[in-house]
């Protein structure tokens, strides 16, 4: 399926296609139940975590927000995007020199304040005097993710 829609910044490019695409594929590309373009869901979804926007405020010219939500939560659900992250630091690494798995992490966390809306999700730091969520996140020694947590602020 071709898009013949203006592109917008957050499209993904042809290269990185190439490389997503076997994650992404969860199912054959002519399979009876695909209505939209993995492509296009994909340039929704980059969309949407690049804009901030709520999922109901998808612009028209997109897969509809319903079907991007479901897809990514299928992605989600079968870790398709650790596993392009895993197979991409493992690339990057070995393109730099390094070894594929790494043999050092640095690990640490920050609170990201939190807005009313947040609800349970959200606790209150006492060093840092701040309502919200907590992320731990471990890196390699280049800086590259390794892993990431969130936590109420107070765990």
């Amino acid at each position: 399926m071709t898009t013949h829609r203006k592109p917008y910044d957050s499209d993904v490019g042809d290269a990185e296609w190439d490389f997503v695409a076997p994650y992404l594929t969860l199912l054959t590309e002519h399979a009876g139940q695909r209505r939209h373009d993995l492509r296009e869901v994909l340039n929704a979804l980059r969309w949407l975590v690049r804009t901030g926007s709520p999922w109901r405020l998808m612009p028209h010219d997109l897969p509809p927000w319903h079907a991007v939500y479901d897809q990514a939560r299928r992605w989600m659900a079968a870790g398709r995007f650790e596993a392009i992250v895993h197979d991409l630091r493992a690339v990057l690494r070995i393109a730099d020199g390094r070894q594929a798995g790494p043999t050092a992490a640095i690990v640490d966390s920050r609170t990201i304040q939190s807005t009313p809306e947040s609800g349970g999700r959200a606790g209150y730091d006492g060093y840092r005097r701040k309502n919200g969520s907590k992320a731990h996140i471990a890196v390699d020694t280049m800086g590259r993710l390794l892993a990431l947590h969130v936590t109420p602020a107070d765990e």
